[in-house]
């Protein structure tokens, strides 16, 4: 969608997104999977979707919080560590469930530790010095906090720190730098964050990405399965799908079959599935969804 006039504008959303990374990569995938085709291109700061009323500023993700505070950016989609850190005053309209990971304490792995208490006068190195001074104030530990903005892990292997804070997500950075993690301070994810003055046309297109955007999360890890099952054991079929609300039923030509619709979570997939042959389910087809509107 090009701006072709005034009302286009009043319409138009801009969104900052972090521009490398993981989490520029899922907010891609993410907006990609909602239909809103934007070029990938990390050469242009700022980026128009081609058929849908927003354009995509991409930013360092520590400057993304900011931007969004000032209403330089209506919308952002930023790292919960990161917007911790910067403690700026927008809105968090949607929690979006991926780049998990946590911030968490870690020291020498040789270190014998018995508590928060070990850390009463240490140094500790880390880029979220502002996380990191709450946590302690509130625990009474008076550190002191060594900010770097690069390879905080390698600190206490070169004597710069007794231990760090940073984000850990499957802890191999740790493991090879020596170190363990003692302490978990925050969960962090993804963060959908608004301008907290957003005027009334720009929150009509809000509601539209929002509407999307739901659609391709409740689709996430969610199967839509058939089979035919024999009439003999509907209610014992029946009783074990965890449907979304009553599966369908369709009958066959055979009268003692039918064919039921319904949709499982991938969590419990293979447990339900393994029951329903137990049962007598034949002919199961299983597949993936690419959007559910609830």
């Amino acid at each position: 969608m090009i701006v072709t006039d005034i009302f286009d504008y009043l319409l138009m959303l801009r969104i900052a997104v972090q521009s490398k990374g993981r989490l520029y990569e899922d907010t891609l995938n993410l907006l990609s999977e909602a239909d809103i085709k934007i070029s990938s291109s990390k050469r242009t700061l700022l980026v128009q979707s081609t058929n849908f009323p927003i354009e995509v500023l991409y930013l360092r993700d520590d400057d993304i919080p900011q931007s969004v505070a000032t209403g330089v950016a209506d919308l952002g989609i930023v790292g919960e560590n990161e917007f911790a850190e910067r403690g700026e005053k927008a809105d968090i309209i949607q929690r979006l469930g991926f780049s998990k990971c946590r911030l968490a304490l870690a020291i020498p792995k040789e270190t014998n530790y018995k508590g928060l208490e070990w850390f009463e006068g240490k140094k500790i190195a880390t880029s979220y010095p502002n996380i990191l001074s709450r946590f302690m104030a509130e625990k009474g530990i008076n550190i002191e906090i060594h900010v770097i903005t690069g390879s905080v892990e390698i600190s206490p292997g070169i004597g710069l720190a007794d231990g760090i804070f940073d984000i850990v997500s499957s802890g191999s950075t740790l493991v090879s730098n020596n170190l363990r993690e003692v302490e978990v301070v925050m969960q962090s994810e993804a963060l959908l964050i608004g301008y907290p003055h957003l005027d009334e046309i720009k929150r009509e297109t809000l509601q539209e990405l929002l509407f999307r955007l739901d659609a391709v999360r409740q689709a996430e890890d969610k199967k839509y399965v058939r089979m035919n099952v024999p009439k003999s054991r509907m209610d014992e079929i029946l009783a074990v799908l965890p449907g979304l609300k009553s599966p369908t039923i369709i009958p066959l030509a055979d009268d003692e079959w039918c064919c039921v619709h319904t949709v499982l979570d991938q969590r419990r997939f293979w447990e339900i599935i393994g029951r329903l042959k137990e049962l007598g389910a034949q002919g199961i087809l299983v597949t993936p969804i690419e959007k559910m509107i609830l």
